[in-house]
């Protein structure tokens, strides 16, 4: 018996969408009762992979009961967003808001998708109880210095004694000037002494002393964000400590991390009875399941794995994908914004498969057996673009071989693509079309 034609099996299971209201009814009955809904993207800068997300996100609140959005963003930058969207805080204006965001990529949250998506959950909020608002997270672990800052404003307001002890003990980070990289090269190499020990014992010892610290406060939110900024300093030091030995190592900590904050936000929000329900944003290389790749084959594992591991059958992966169009990203780390062509889809890629339906945008879910499904596990390349594309090396950088249908619950193939328009896109970014730039002799 012949195999089934795959991209005429996919045109016949995908839904298409128009930008209509009921566009994701479908989805949102996938979702059911999870608990836990991870929405990807398969680059860091294209506007409609944030438009959509936002338009999901809406409907999860709205007609769901989502208590939070958490992503792929520091956590005291995020958490003055979560102020913000909630009426606290000191910021004026959404723009405000966000201007915590200040480390490359800056344009990844400091961009009019996400400006105009904090605007609504700004009025969303306004129009709820206290205990109904939506608050907004960050999950990853990149502010070290920042974090360690807050951990030390927090106990000064409470415990100006133990602020004393935890300068004594964050002190071995000082005459490295707030460069993470710096301290992480030094001590891999034993340059210098490890802070390692003395993040534990503070972790530590504002974990024993939690109910003190709630009570003088005044606010267990409060001491949570506390918390979690000397959680996120602990796992931050191993992380920079570890990250010159291999992508695995460094890799796996992160999105360990990344989920253990998500974890620990489930457990706080739930903290009322009802358990909390929770939108991530993240790329797809962190919310699709690494055992469906072929870096998860070499030991890698991701956010998506370990949440679908400790909420079996509370989560949803959802991937996106694009065969074509521009993206917002940079030539190199910590190079300015640019406003760049996505070249198409390699030849027997996942990018061309769902282009060849001829439908410009759909969802196409994959849970339960179907020959679109059937379709979806021959491994195939996929592509991830990041914070930085480079087109003249795109089958090395950015094409990884997977299962997709393993990997996500569901995929939104959107077929031509725009870039995100950064607040401040600074001199590298233009708007008007980026000029051809595929390398000669291909």
């Amino acid at each position: 018996m012949a195999s089934p034609d795959p991209v005429a099996a996919i045109r016949a299971a995908a839904i298409p969408l128009g930008g209509g209201r009921r566009d994701y009814d479908e989805l949102l009955d996938l979702v059911g009762d999870a608990r836990f809904v991870l929405l990807g993207e398969a680059t860091h800068g294209t506007h409609e992979f944030y438009e959509e997300r936002a338009r999901i996100t809406q409907r999860l609140i709205e007609e769901k009961g989502f208590h939070a959005v958490a992503v792929e963003a520091d956590w005291p930058d995020a958490y003055r967003v979560n102020r913000y969207v909630r009426g606290q805080g000191e910021d004026a204006d959404t723009n405000a808001a966000l201007s915590g965001f200040e480390r490359f990529p800056s344009w990844m949250w400091r961009n009019t998708d996400v400006s105009a998506f904090v605007d609504w959950l700004r009025e969303h909020n306004e129009k709820q109880a206290g205990g109904k608002q939506v608050g907004f997270y960050g999950l990853d672990l990149y502010s070290l210095f920042t974090s360690l800052r807050e951990v030390l404003a927090y106990l000064d307001k409470v415990d100006p004694q133990a602020a004393r002890i935890a300068r004594e003990r964050y002190a071995c980070f000082d005459h490295y000037y707030e460069d993470s990289q710096h301290y992480g090269y030094s001590a891999n190499l034993d340059l210098s002494a490890s802070c390692e020990e003395g993040v534990i014992e503070q972790l530590n010892q504002m974990q024993r002393r939690a109910c003190e610290y709630a009570q003088k406060d005044g606010s267990e939110d409060g001491f949570f964000y506390a918390q979690q900024n000397a959680r996120l300093v602990k796992n931050a030091e191993e992380y920079y400590r570890t990250m010159f030995r291999g992508r695995v190592s460094s890799w796996n900590l992160r999105d360990s991390h990344m989920a253990e904050t998500l974890e620990a936000l489930a457990q706080h929000l739930s903290r009322h009875g009802e358990p909390a329900k929770i939108v991530v944003w993240e790329h797809n290389s962190h919310i699709g399941d690494a055992r469906a790749t072929e870096v998860g084959q070499l030991g890698e594992w991701n956010v998506g794995e370990l949440a679908r591991k400790a909420y079996d059958g509370q989560t949803r992966l959802i991937g996106f994908s694009t065969y074509e169009g521009f993206v917002t990203a940079a030539s190199e780390w910590d190079g300015p914004a640019e406003h760049k062509r996505v070249r198409p889809g390699m030849p027997g890629s996942y990018e061309e498969l769902l282009h060849e339906t001829g439908i410009e945008r759909f969802l196409l879910p994959l849970r339960g057996d179907s020959p679109a499904r059937e379709a979806l596990m021959q491994k195939r390349l996929e592509r991830a673009i990041g914070v930085i594309y480079l087109p003249r090396t795109e089958r090395q950088s950015h094409y990884f071989s997977a299962q997709m249908a393993v990997q996500f619950d569901a995929v939104i193939h959107i077929d031509r693509t725009t870039a995100v328009t950064p607040i401040d896109p600074g001199g590298g970014w233009h708007s008007e079309e980026p000029p051809e730039t595929y390398p000669g002799g291909f």
